[in-house]
């Protein structure tokens, strides 16, 4: 009750509540919308999540895509993959994070692949999924679309090893991308960019050392891997610039493409132009004159937003987001924090934190091995929301 008088006594906090609100409904409402650009000109097609930014989209739809985030204030993360199903052990010994059960726990490529024959994904509900951010007050969502595992939440015809080839069966980006237009989500799609445990020709432990994760640490040479002159790093890059390109093109209108990985291609400075990460950036807009390109807290300091991991203390000249985790400390499903998960008044202290600083709360909850959301978060975020749409209406 004290955090909803705090909010109820903030002016600018109720009204860019209010407002939010009230565009999520009109979004939900229409899927997708046109605006007329006036003087005969071509009508333009707008995403639905940016339902309320029509007339600035019209002149400068990236303009509009930045406005529409910076008011967001509050968005849905999603961790899941096939480290969902190891639950943050390796033979017995807890590996943390969860997500990088692979490197902590030195697992063969082969052996690692072998959980997509596991990977059901039964409970995955894109729908209940949408719902859930919606009744917590957020305005999107982000999923790992391919983790540094290399596992793939999505069809590609780049490699075999993802979600439609799983026990699933089932594109679970297709999935949620379809929900996220249905109801005026925002779809913020995550991609492992420069760590890849996976790839033959991805960054190696020889060149970027095993300090910066770009391998697991092997005993013994992994015969997957590419090494010496055989070693060919453009040929990652090209696949990764084919796959963000199948995602940008296969699944609608997206939000953001949302990059990971910053600390491997950091490691050697003077070979970061090997990465070709501007070309990347100016793909990505070519490809959607909306799209948002964020990279954690800045490879290049050319991205349209930072996303920064929980305590960051720095400053930043464009919009913020801060991410944290509904876990205790992993973002991907880790049993032995199957209690502890945050409560409604912490959330609430993250959302006053980040909103105090200008920025948005990415916020993560790390489905179960099923693909189930953990009843804890569920319940917390559906108290925030209350709490939100009461302060919303002081």
């Amino acid at each position: 009750m004290k955090k909803e008088n705090a909010l109820k006594s903030n002016p600018s906090r109720r009204d860019v509540l209010k407002s939010g609100l009230a565009l999520a409904g009109a979004s939900a409402l229409a899927p997708f919308s046109f605006m007329g650009c006036g003087g005969g000109k071509k009508a333009a097609r707008v995403p639905s999540y940016l339902s309320g930014y029509e007339d600035l989209y019209v002149t400068d739809p990236r303009q509009a895509a930045l406005k529409c985030f910076a008011d967001s204030k509050f968005g849905l993360f999603l961790h899941y993959g096939l480290y969902s199903l190891k639950e943050g052990f390796h033979q017995g010994q807890h590996s943390r994070p969860a997500e990088w059960v692979m490197l902590r726990g030195k697992i063969p490529v082969a052996e690692y692949a072998e959980l997509a024959d596991a990977f059901a994904a039964e409970k995955f509900d894109a729908d209940y999924i949408t719902d859930m951010a919606l009744g917590a007050g957020m305005k999107y969502v982000n999923i790992t679309t391919r983790h540094h595992d290399s596992f793939c939440l999505f069809e590609s015809k780049y490699t075999d090893f993802h979600s439609v080839n799983s026990a699933a069966k089932r594109d679970l980006v297709g999935e949620l991308s379809e929900q996220c237009q249905k109801k005026g989500l925002g779809l913020h799609l995550y991609y492992s960019h420069g760590r890849d445990w996976r790839h033959p020709h991805a960054p190696n432990n020889e060149e970027w050392t095993a300090a910066s994760s770009a391998r697991p640490d092997y005993e013994e040479r992994e015969p997957f891997y590419k090494y010496g002159e055989e070693h060919d790093l453009q040929l990652y890059v090209e696949f990764m610039k084919n796959q963000v390109t199948e995602l940008l093109t296969n699944y609608g209108p997206i939000a953001s493409i949302w990059l990971d990985g910053i600390r491997t291609p950091k490691t050697l400075p003077e070979r970061l132009h090997e990465f070709r990460t501007q070309e990347l950036y100016d793909h990505i807009h070519s490809l959607q004159p909306q799209v948002l390109v964020a990279y954690k807290q800045g490879l290049l300091g050319t991205e349209d937003f930072i996303a920064p991991e929980r305590h960051w203390k720095g400053e930043s000249s464009v919009p913020l987001e801060i991410c944290d985790t509904l876990q205790p400390y992993s973002w991907g499903y880790d049993r032995s924090a199957h209690e502890g998960h945050k409560t409604p008044d912490q959330v609430m202290a993250l959302l006053d934190a980040a909103w105090a600083r200008g920025g948005n709360l990415l916020l993560n909850t790390g489905p179960l091995p099923d693909g189930s959301i953990h009843p804890d978060d569920a319940r917390t975020l559906s108290e925030v929301g209350k709490r939100l749409g009461l302060a919303s209406a002081g």
